[in-house]
């Protein structure tokens, strides 16, 4: 929906649920975690977080999730980076993680990004979370801040041998290079 015509109370719905959760959780766990010293955050991303970059733009289409949502994934991988480095001295891992390819759930084929739960195009949910697990379980010195893709990061620990999608054929986010 163009922001235009985005209504402003759905607009601040949205970033509560896909930015203020994610910290609402952080903020919860980090009450434990840092009299523990240990622990591991995992933020899930998207694709939409990657922008389309500098005009002259040929057409009016927003791809990836539209501005709103794409905007708030971004701000998720900042807060990610941001996070990491606030609580490393703790030893608690924080990091983000986005599918390499569109994975079939009902609102991705409610709004027909996928047609159906075995769309080829689609990735396979698993990869997700066995993604995530990776990031969860690795010392915090290796993984802390990182931001990465399914497929990459699954390649990249042996866990597949094909890996397609964001991250792998075309340039993640900002934050997933720095």
């Amino acid at each position: 929906m163009p922001v235009k015509d985005f209504p402003p109370k759905r607009w601040m719905r949205s970033f509560a649920v896909n930015l203020h959760g994610p910290f609402m959780l952080a903020h919860l766990v980090l009450k434990d975690m840092i009299p523990r010293k240990s622990g591991s955050i995992v933020n899930i991303s998207s694709g939409a977080a990657i922008g389309p970059g500098r005009g002259p733009y040929k057409t009016a289409t927003v791809l990836r999730g539209g501005v709103c949502y794409g905007a708030e994934k971004a701000a998720l991988e900042r807060f990610t980076q941001g996070l990491a480095e606030e609580v490393f001295e703790y030893g608690i891992s924080v990091t983000c993680v986005s599918p390499s390819l569109v994975v079939a759930t009902p609102g991705t084929v409610h709004h027909h990004l996928v047609t159906g739960f075995e769309d080829p195009r689609g990735e396979p949910i698993d990869y997700m979370a066995k993604a995530a697990l990776i990031l969860a379980s690795e010392p915090v010195e290796k993984v802390s801040g990182r931001v990465t893709y399914s497929q990459e990061l699954l390649k990249e620990y042996g866990q597949i041998t094909d890996a397609r999608g964001i991250g792998v054929e075309i340039k993640g986010s900002g934050y997933s290079r720095i």
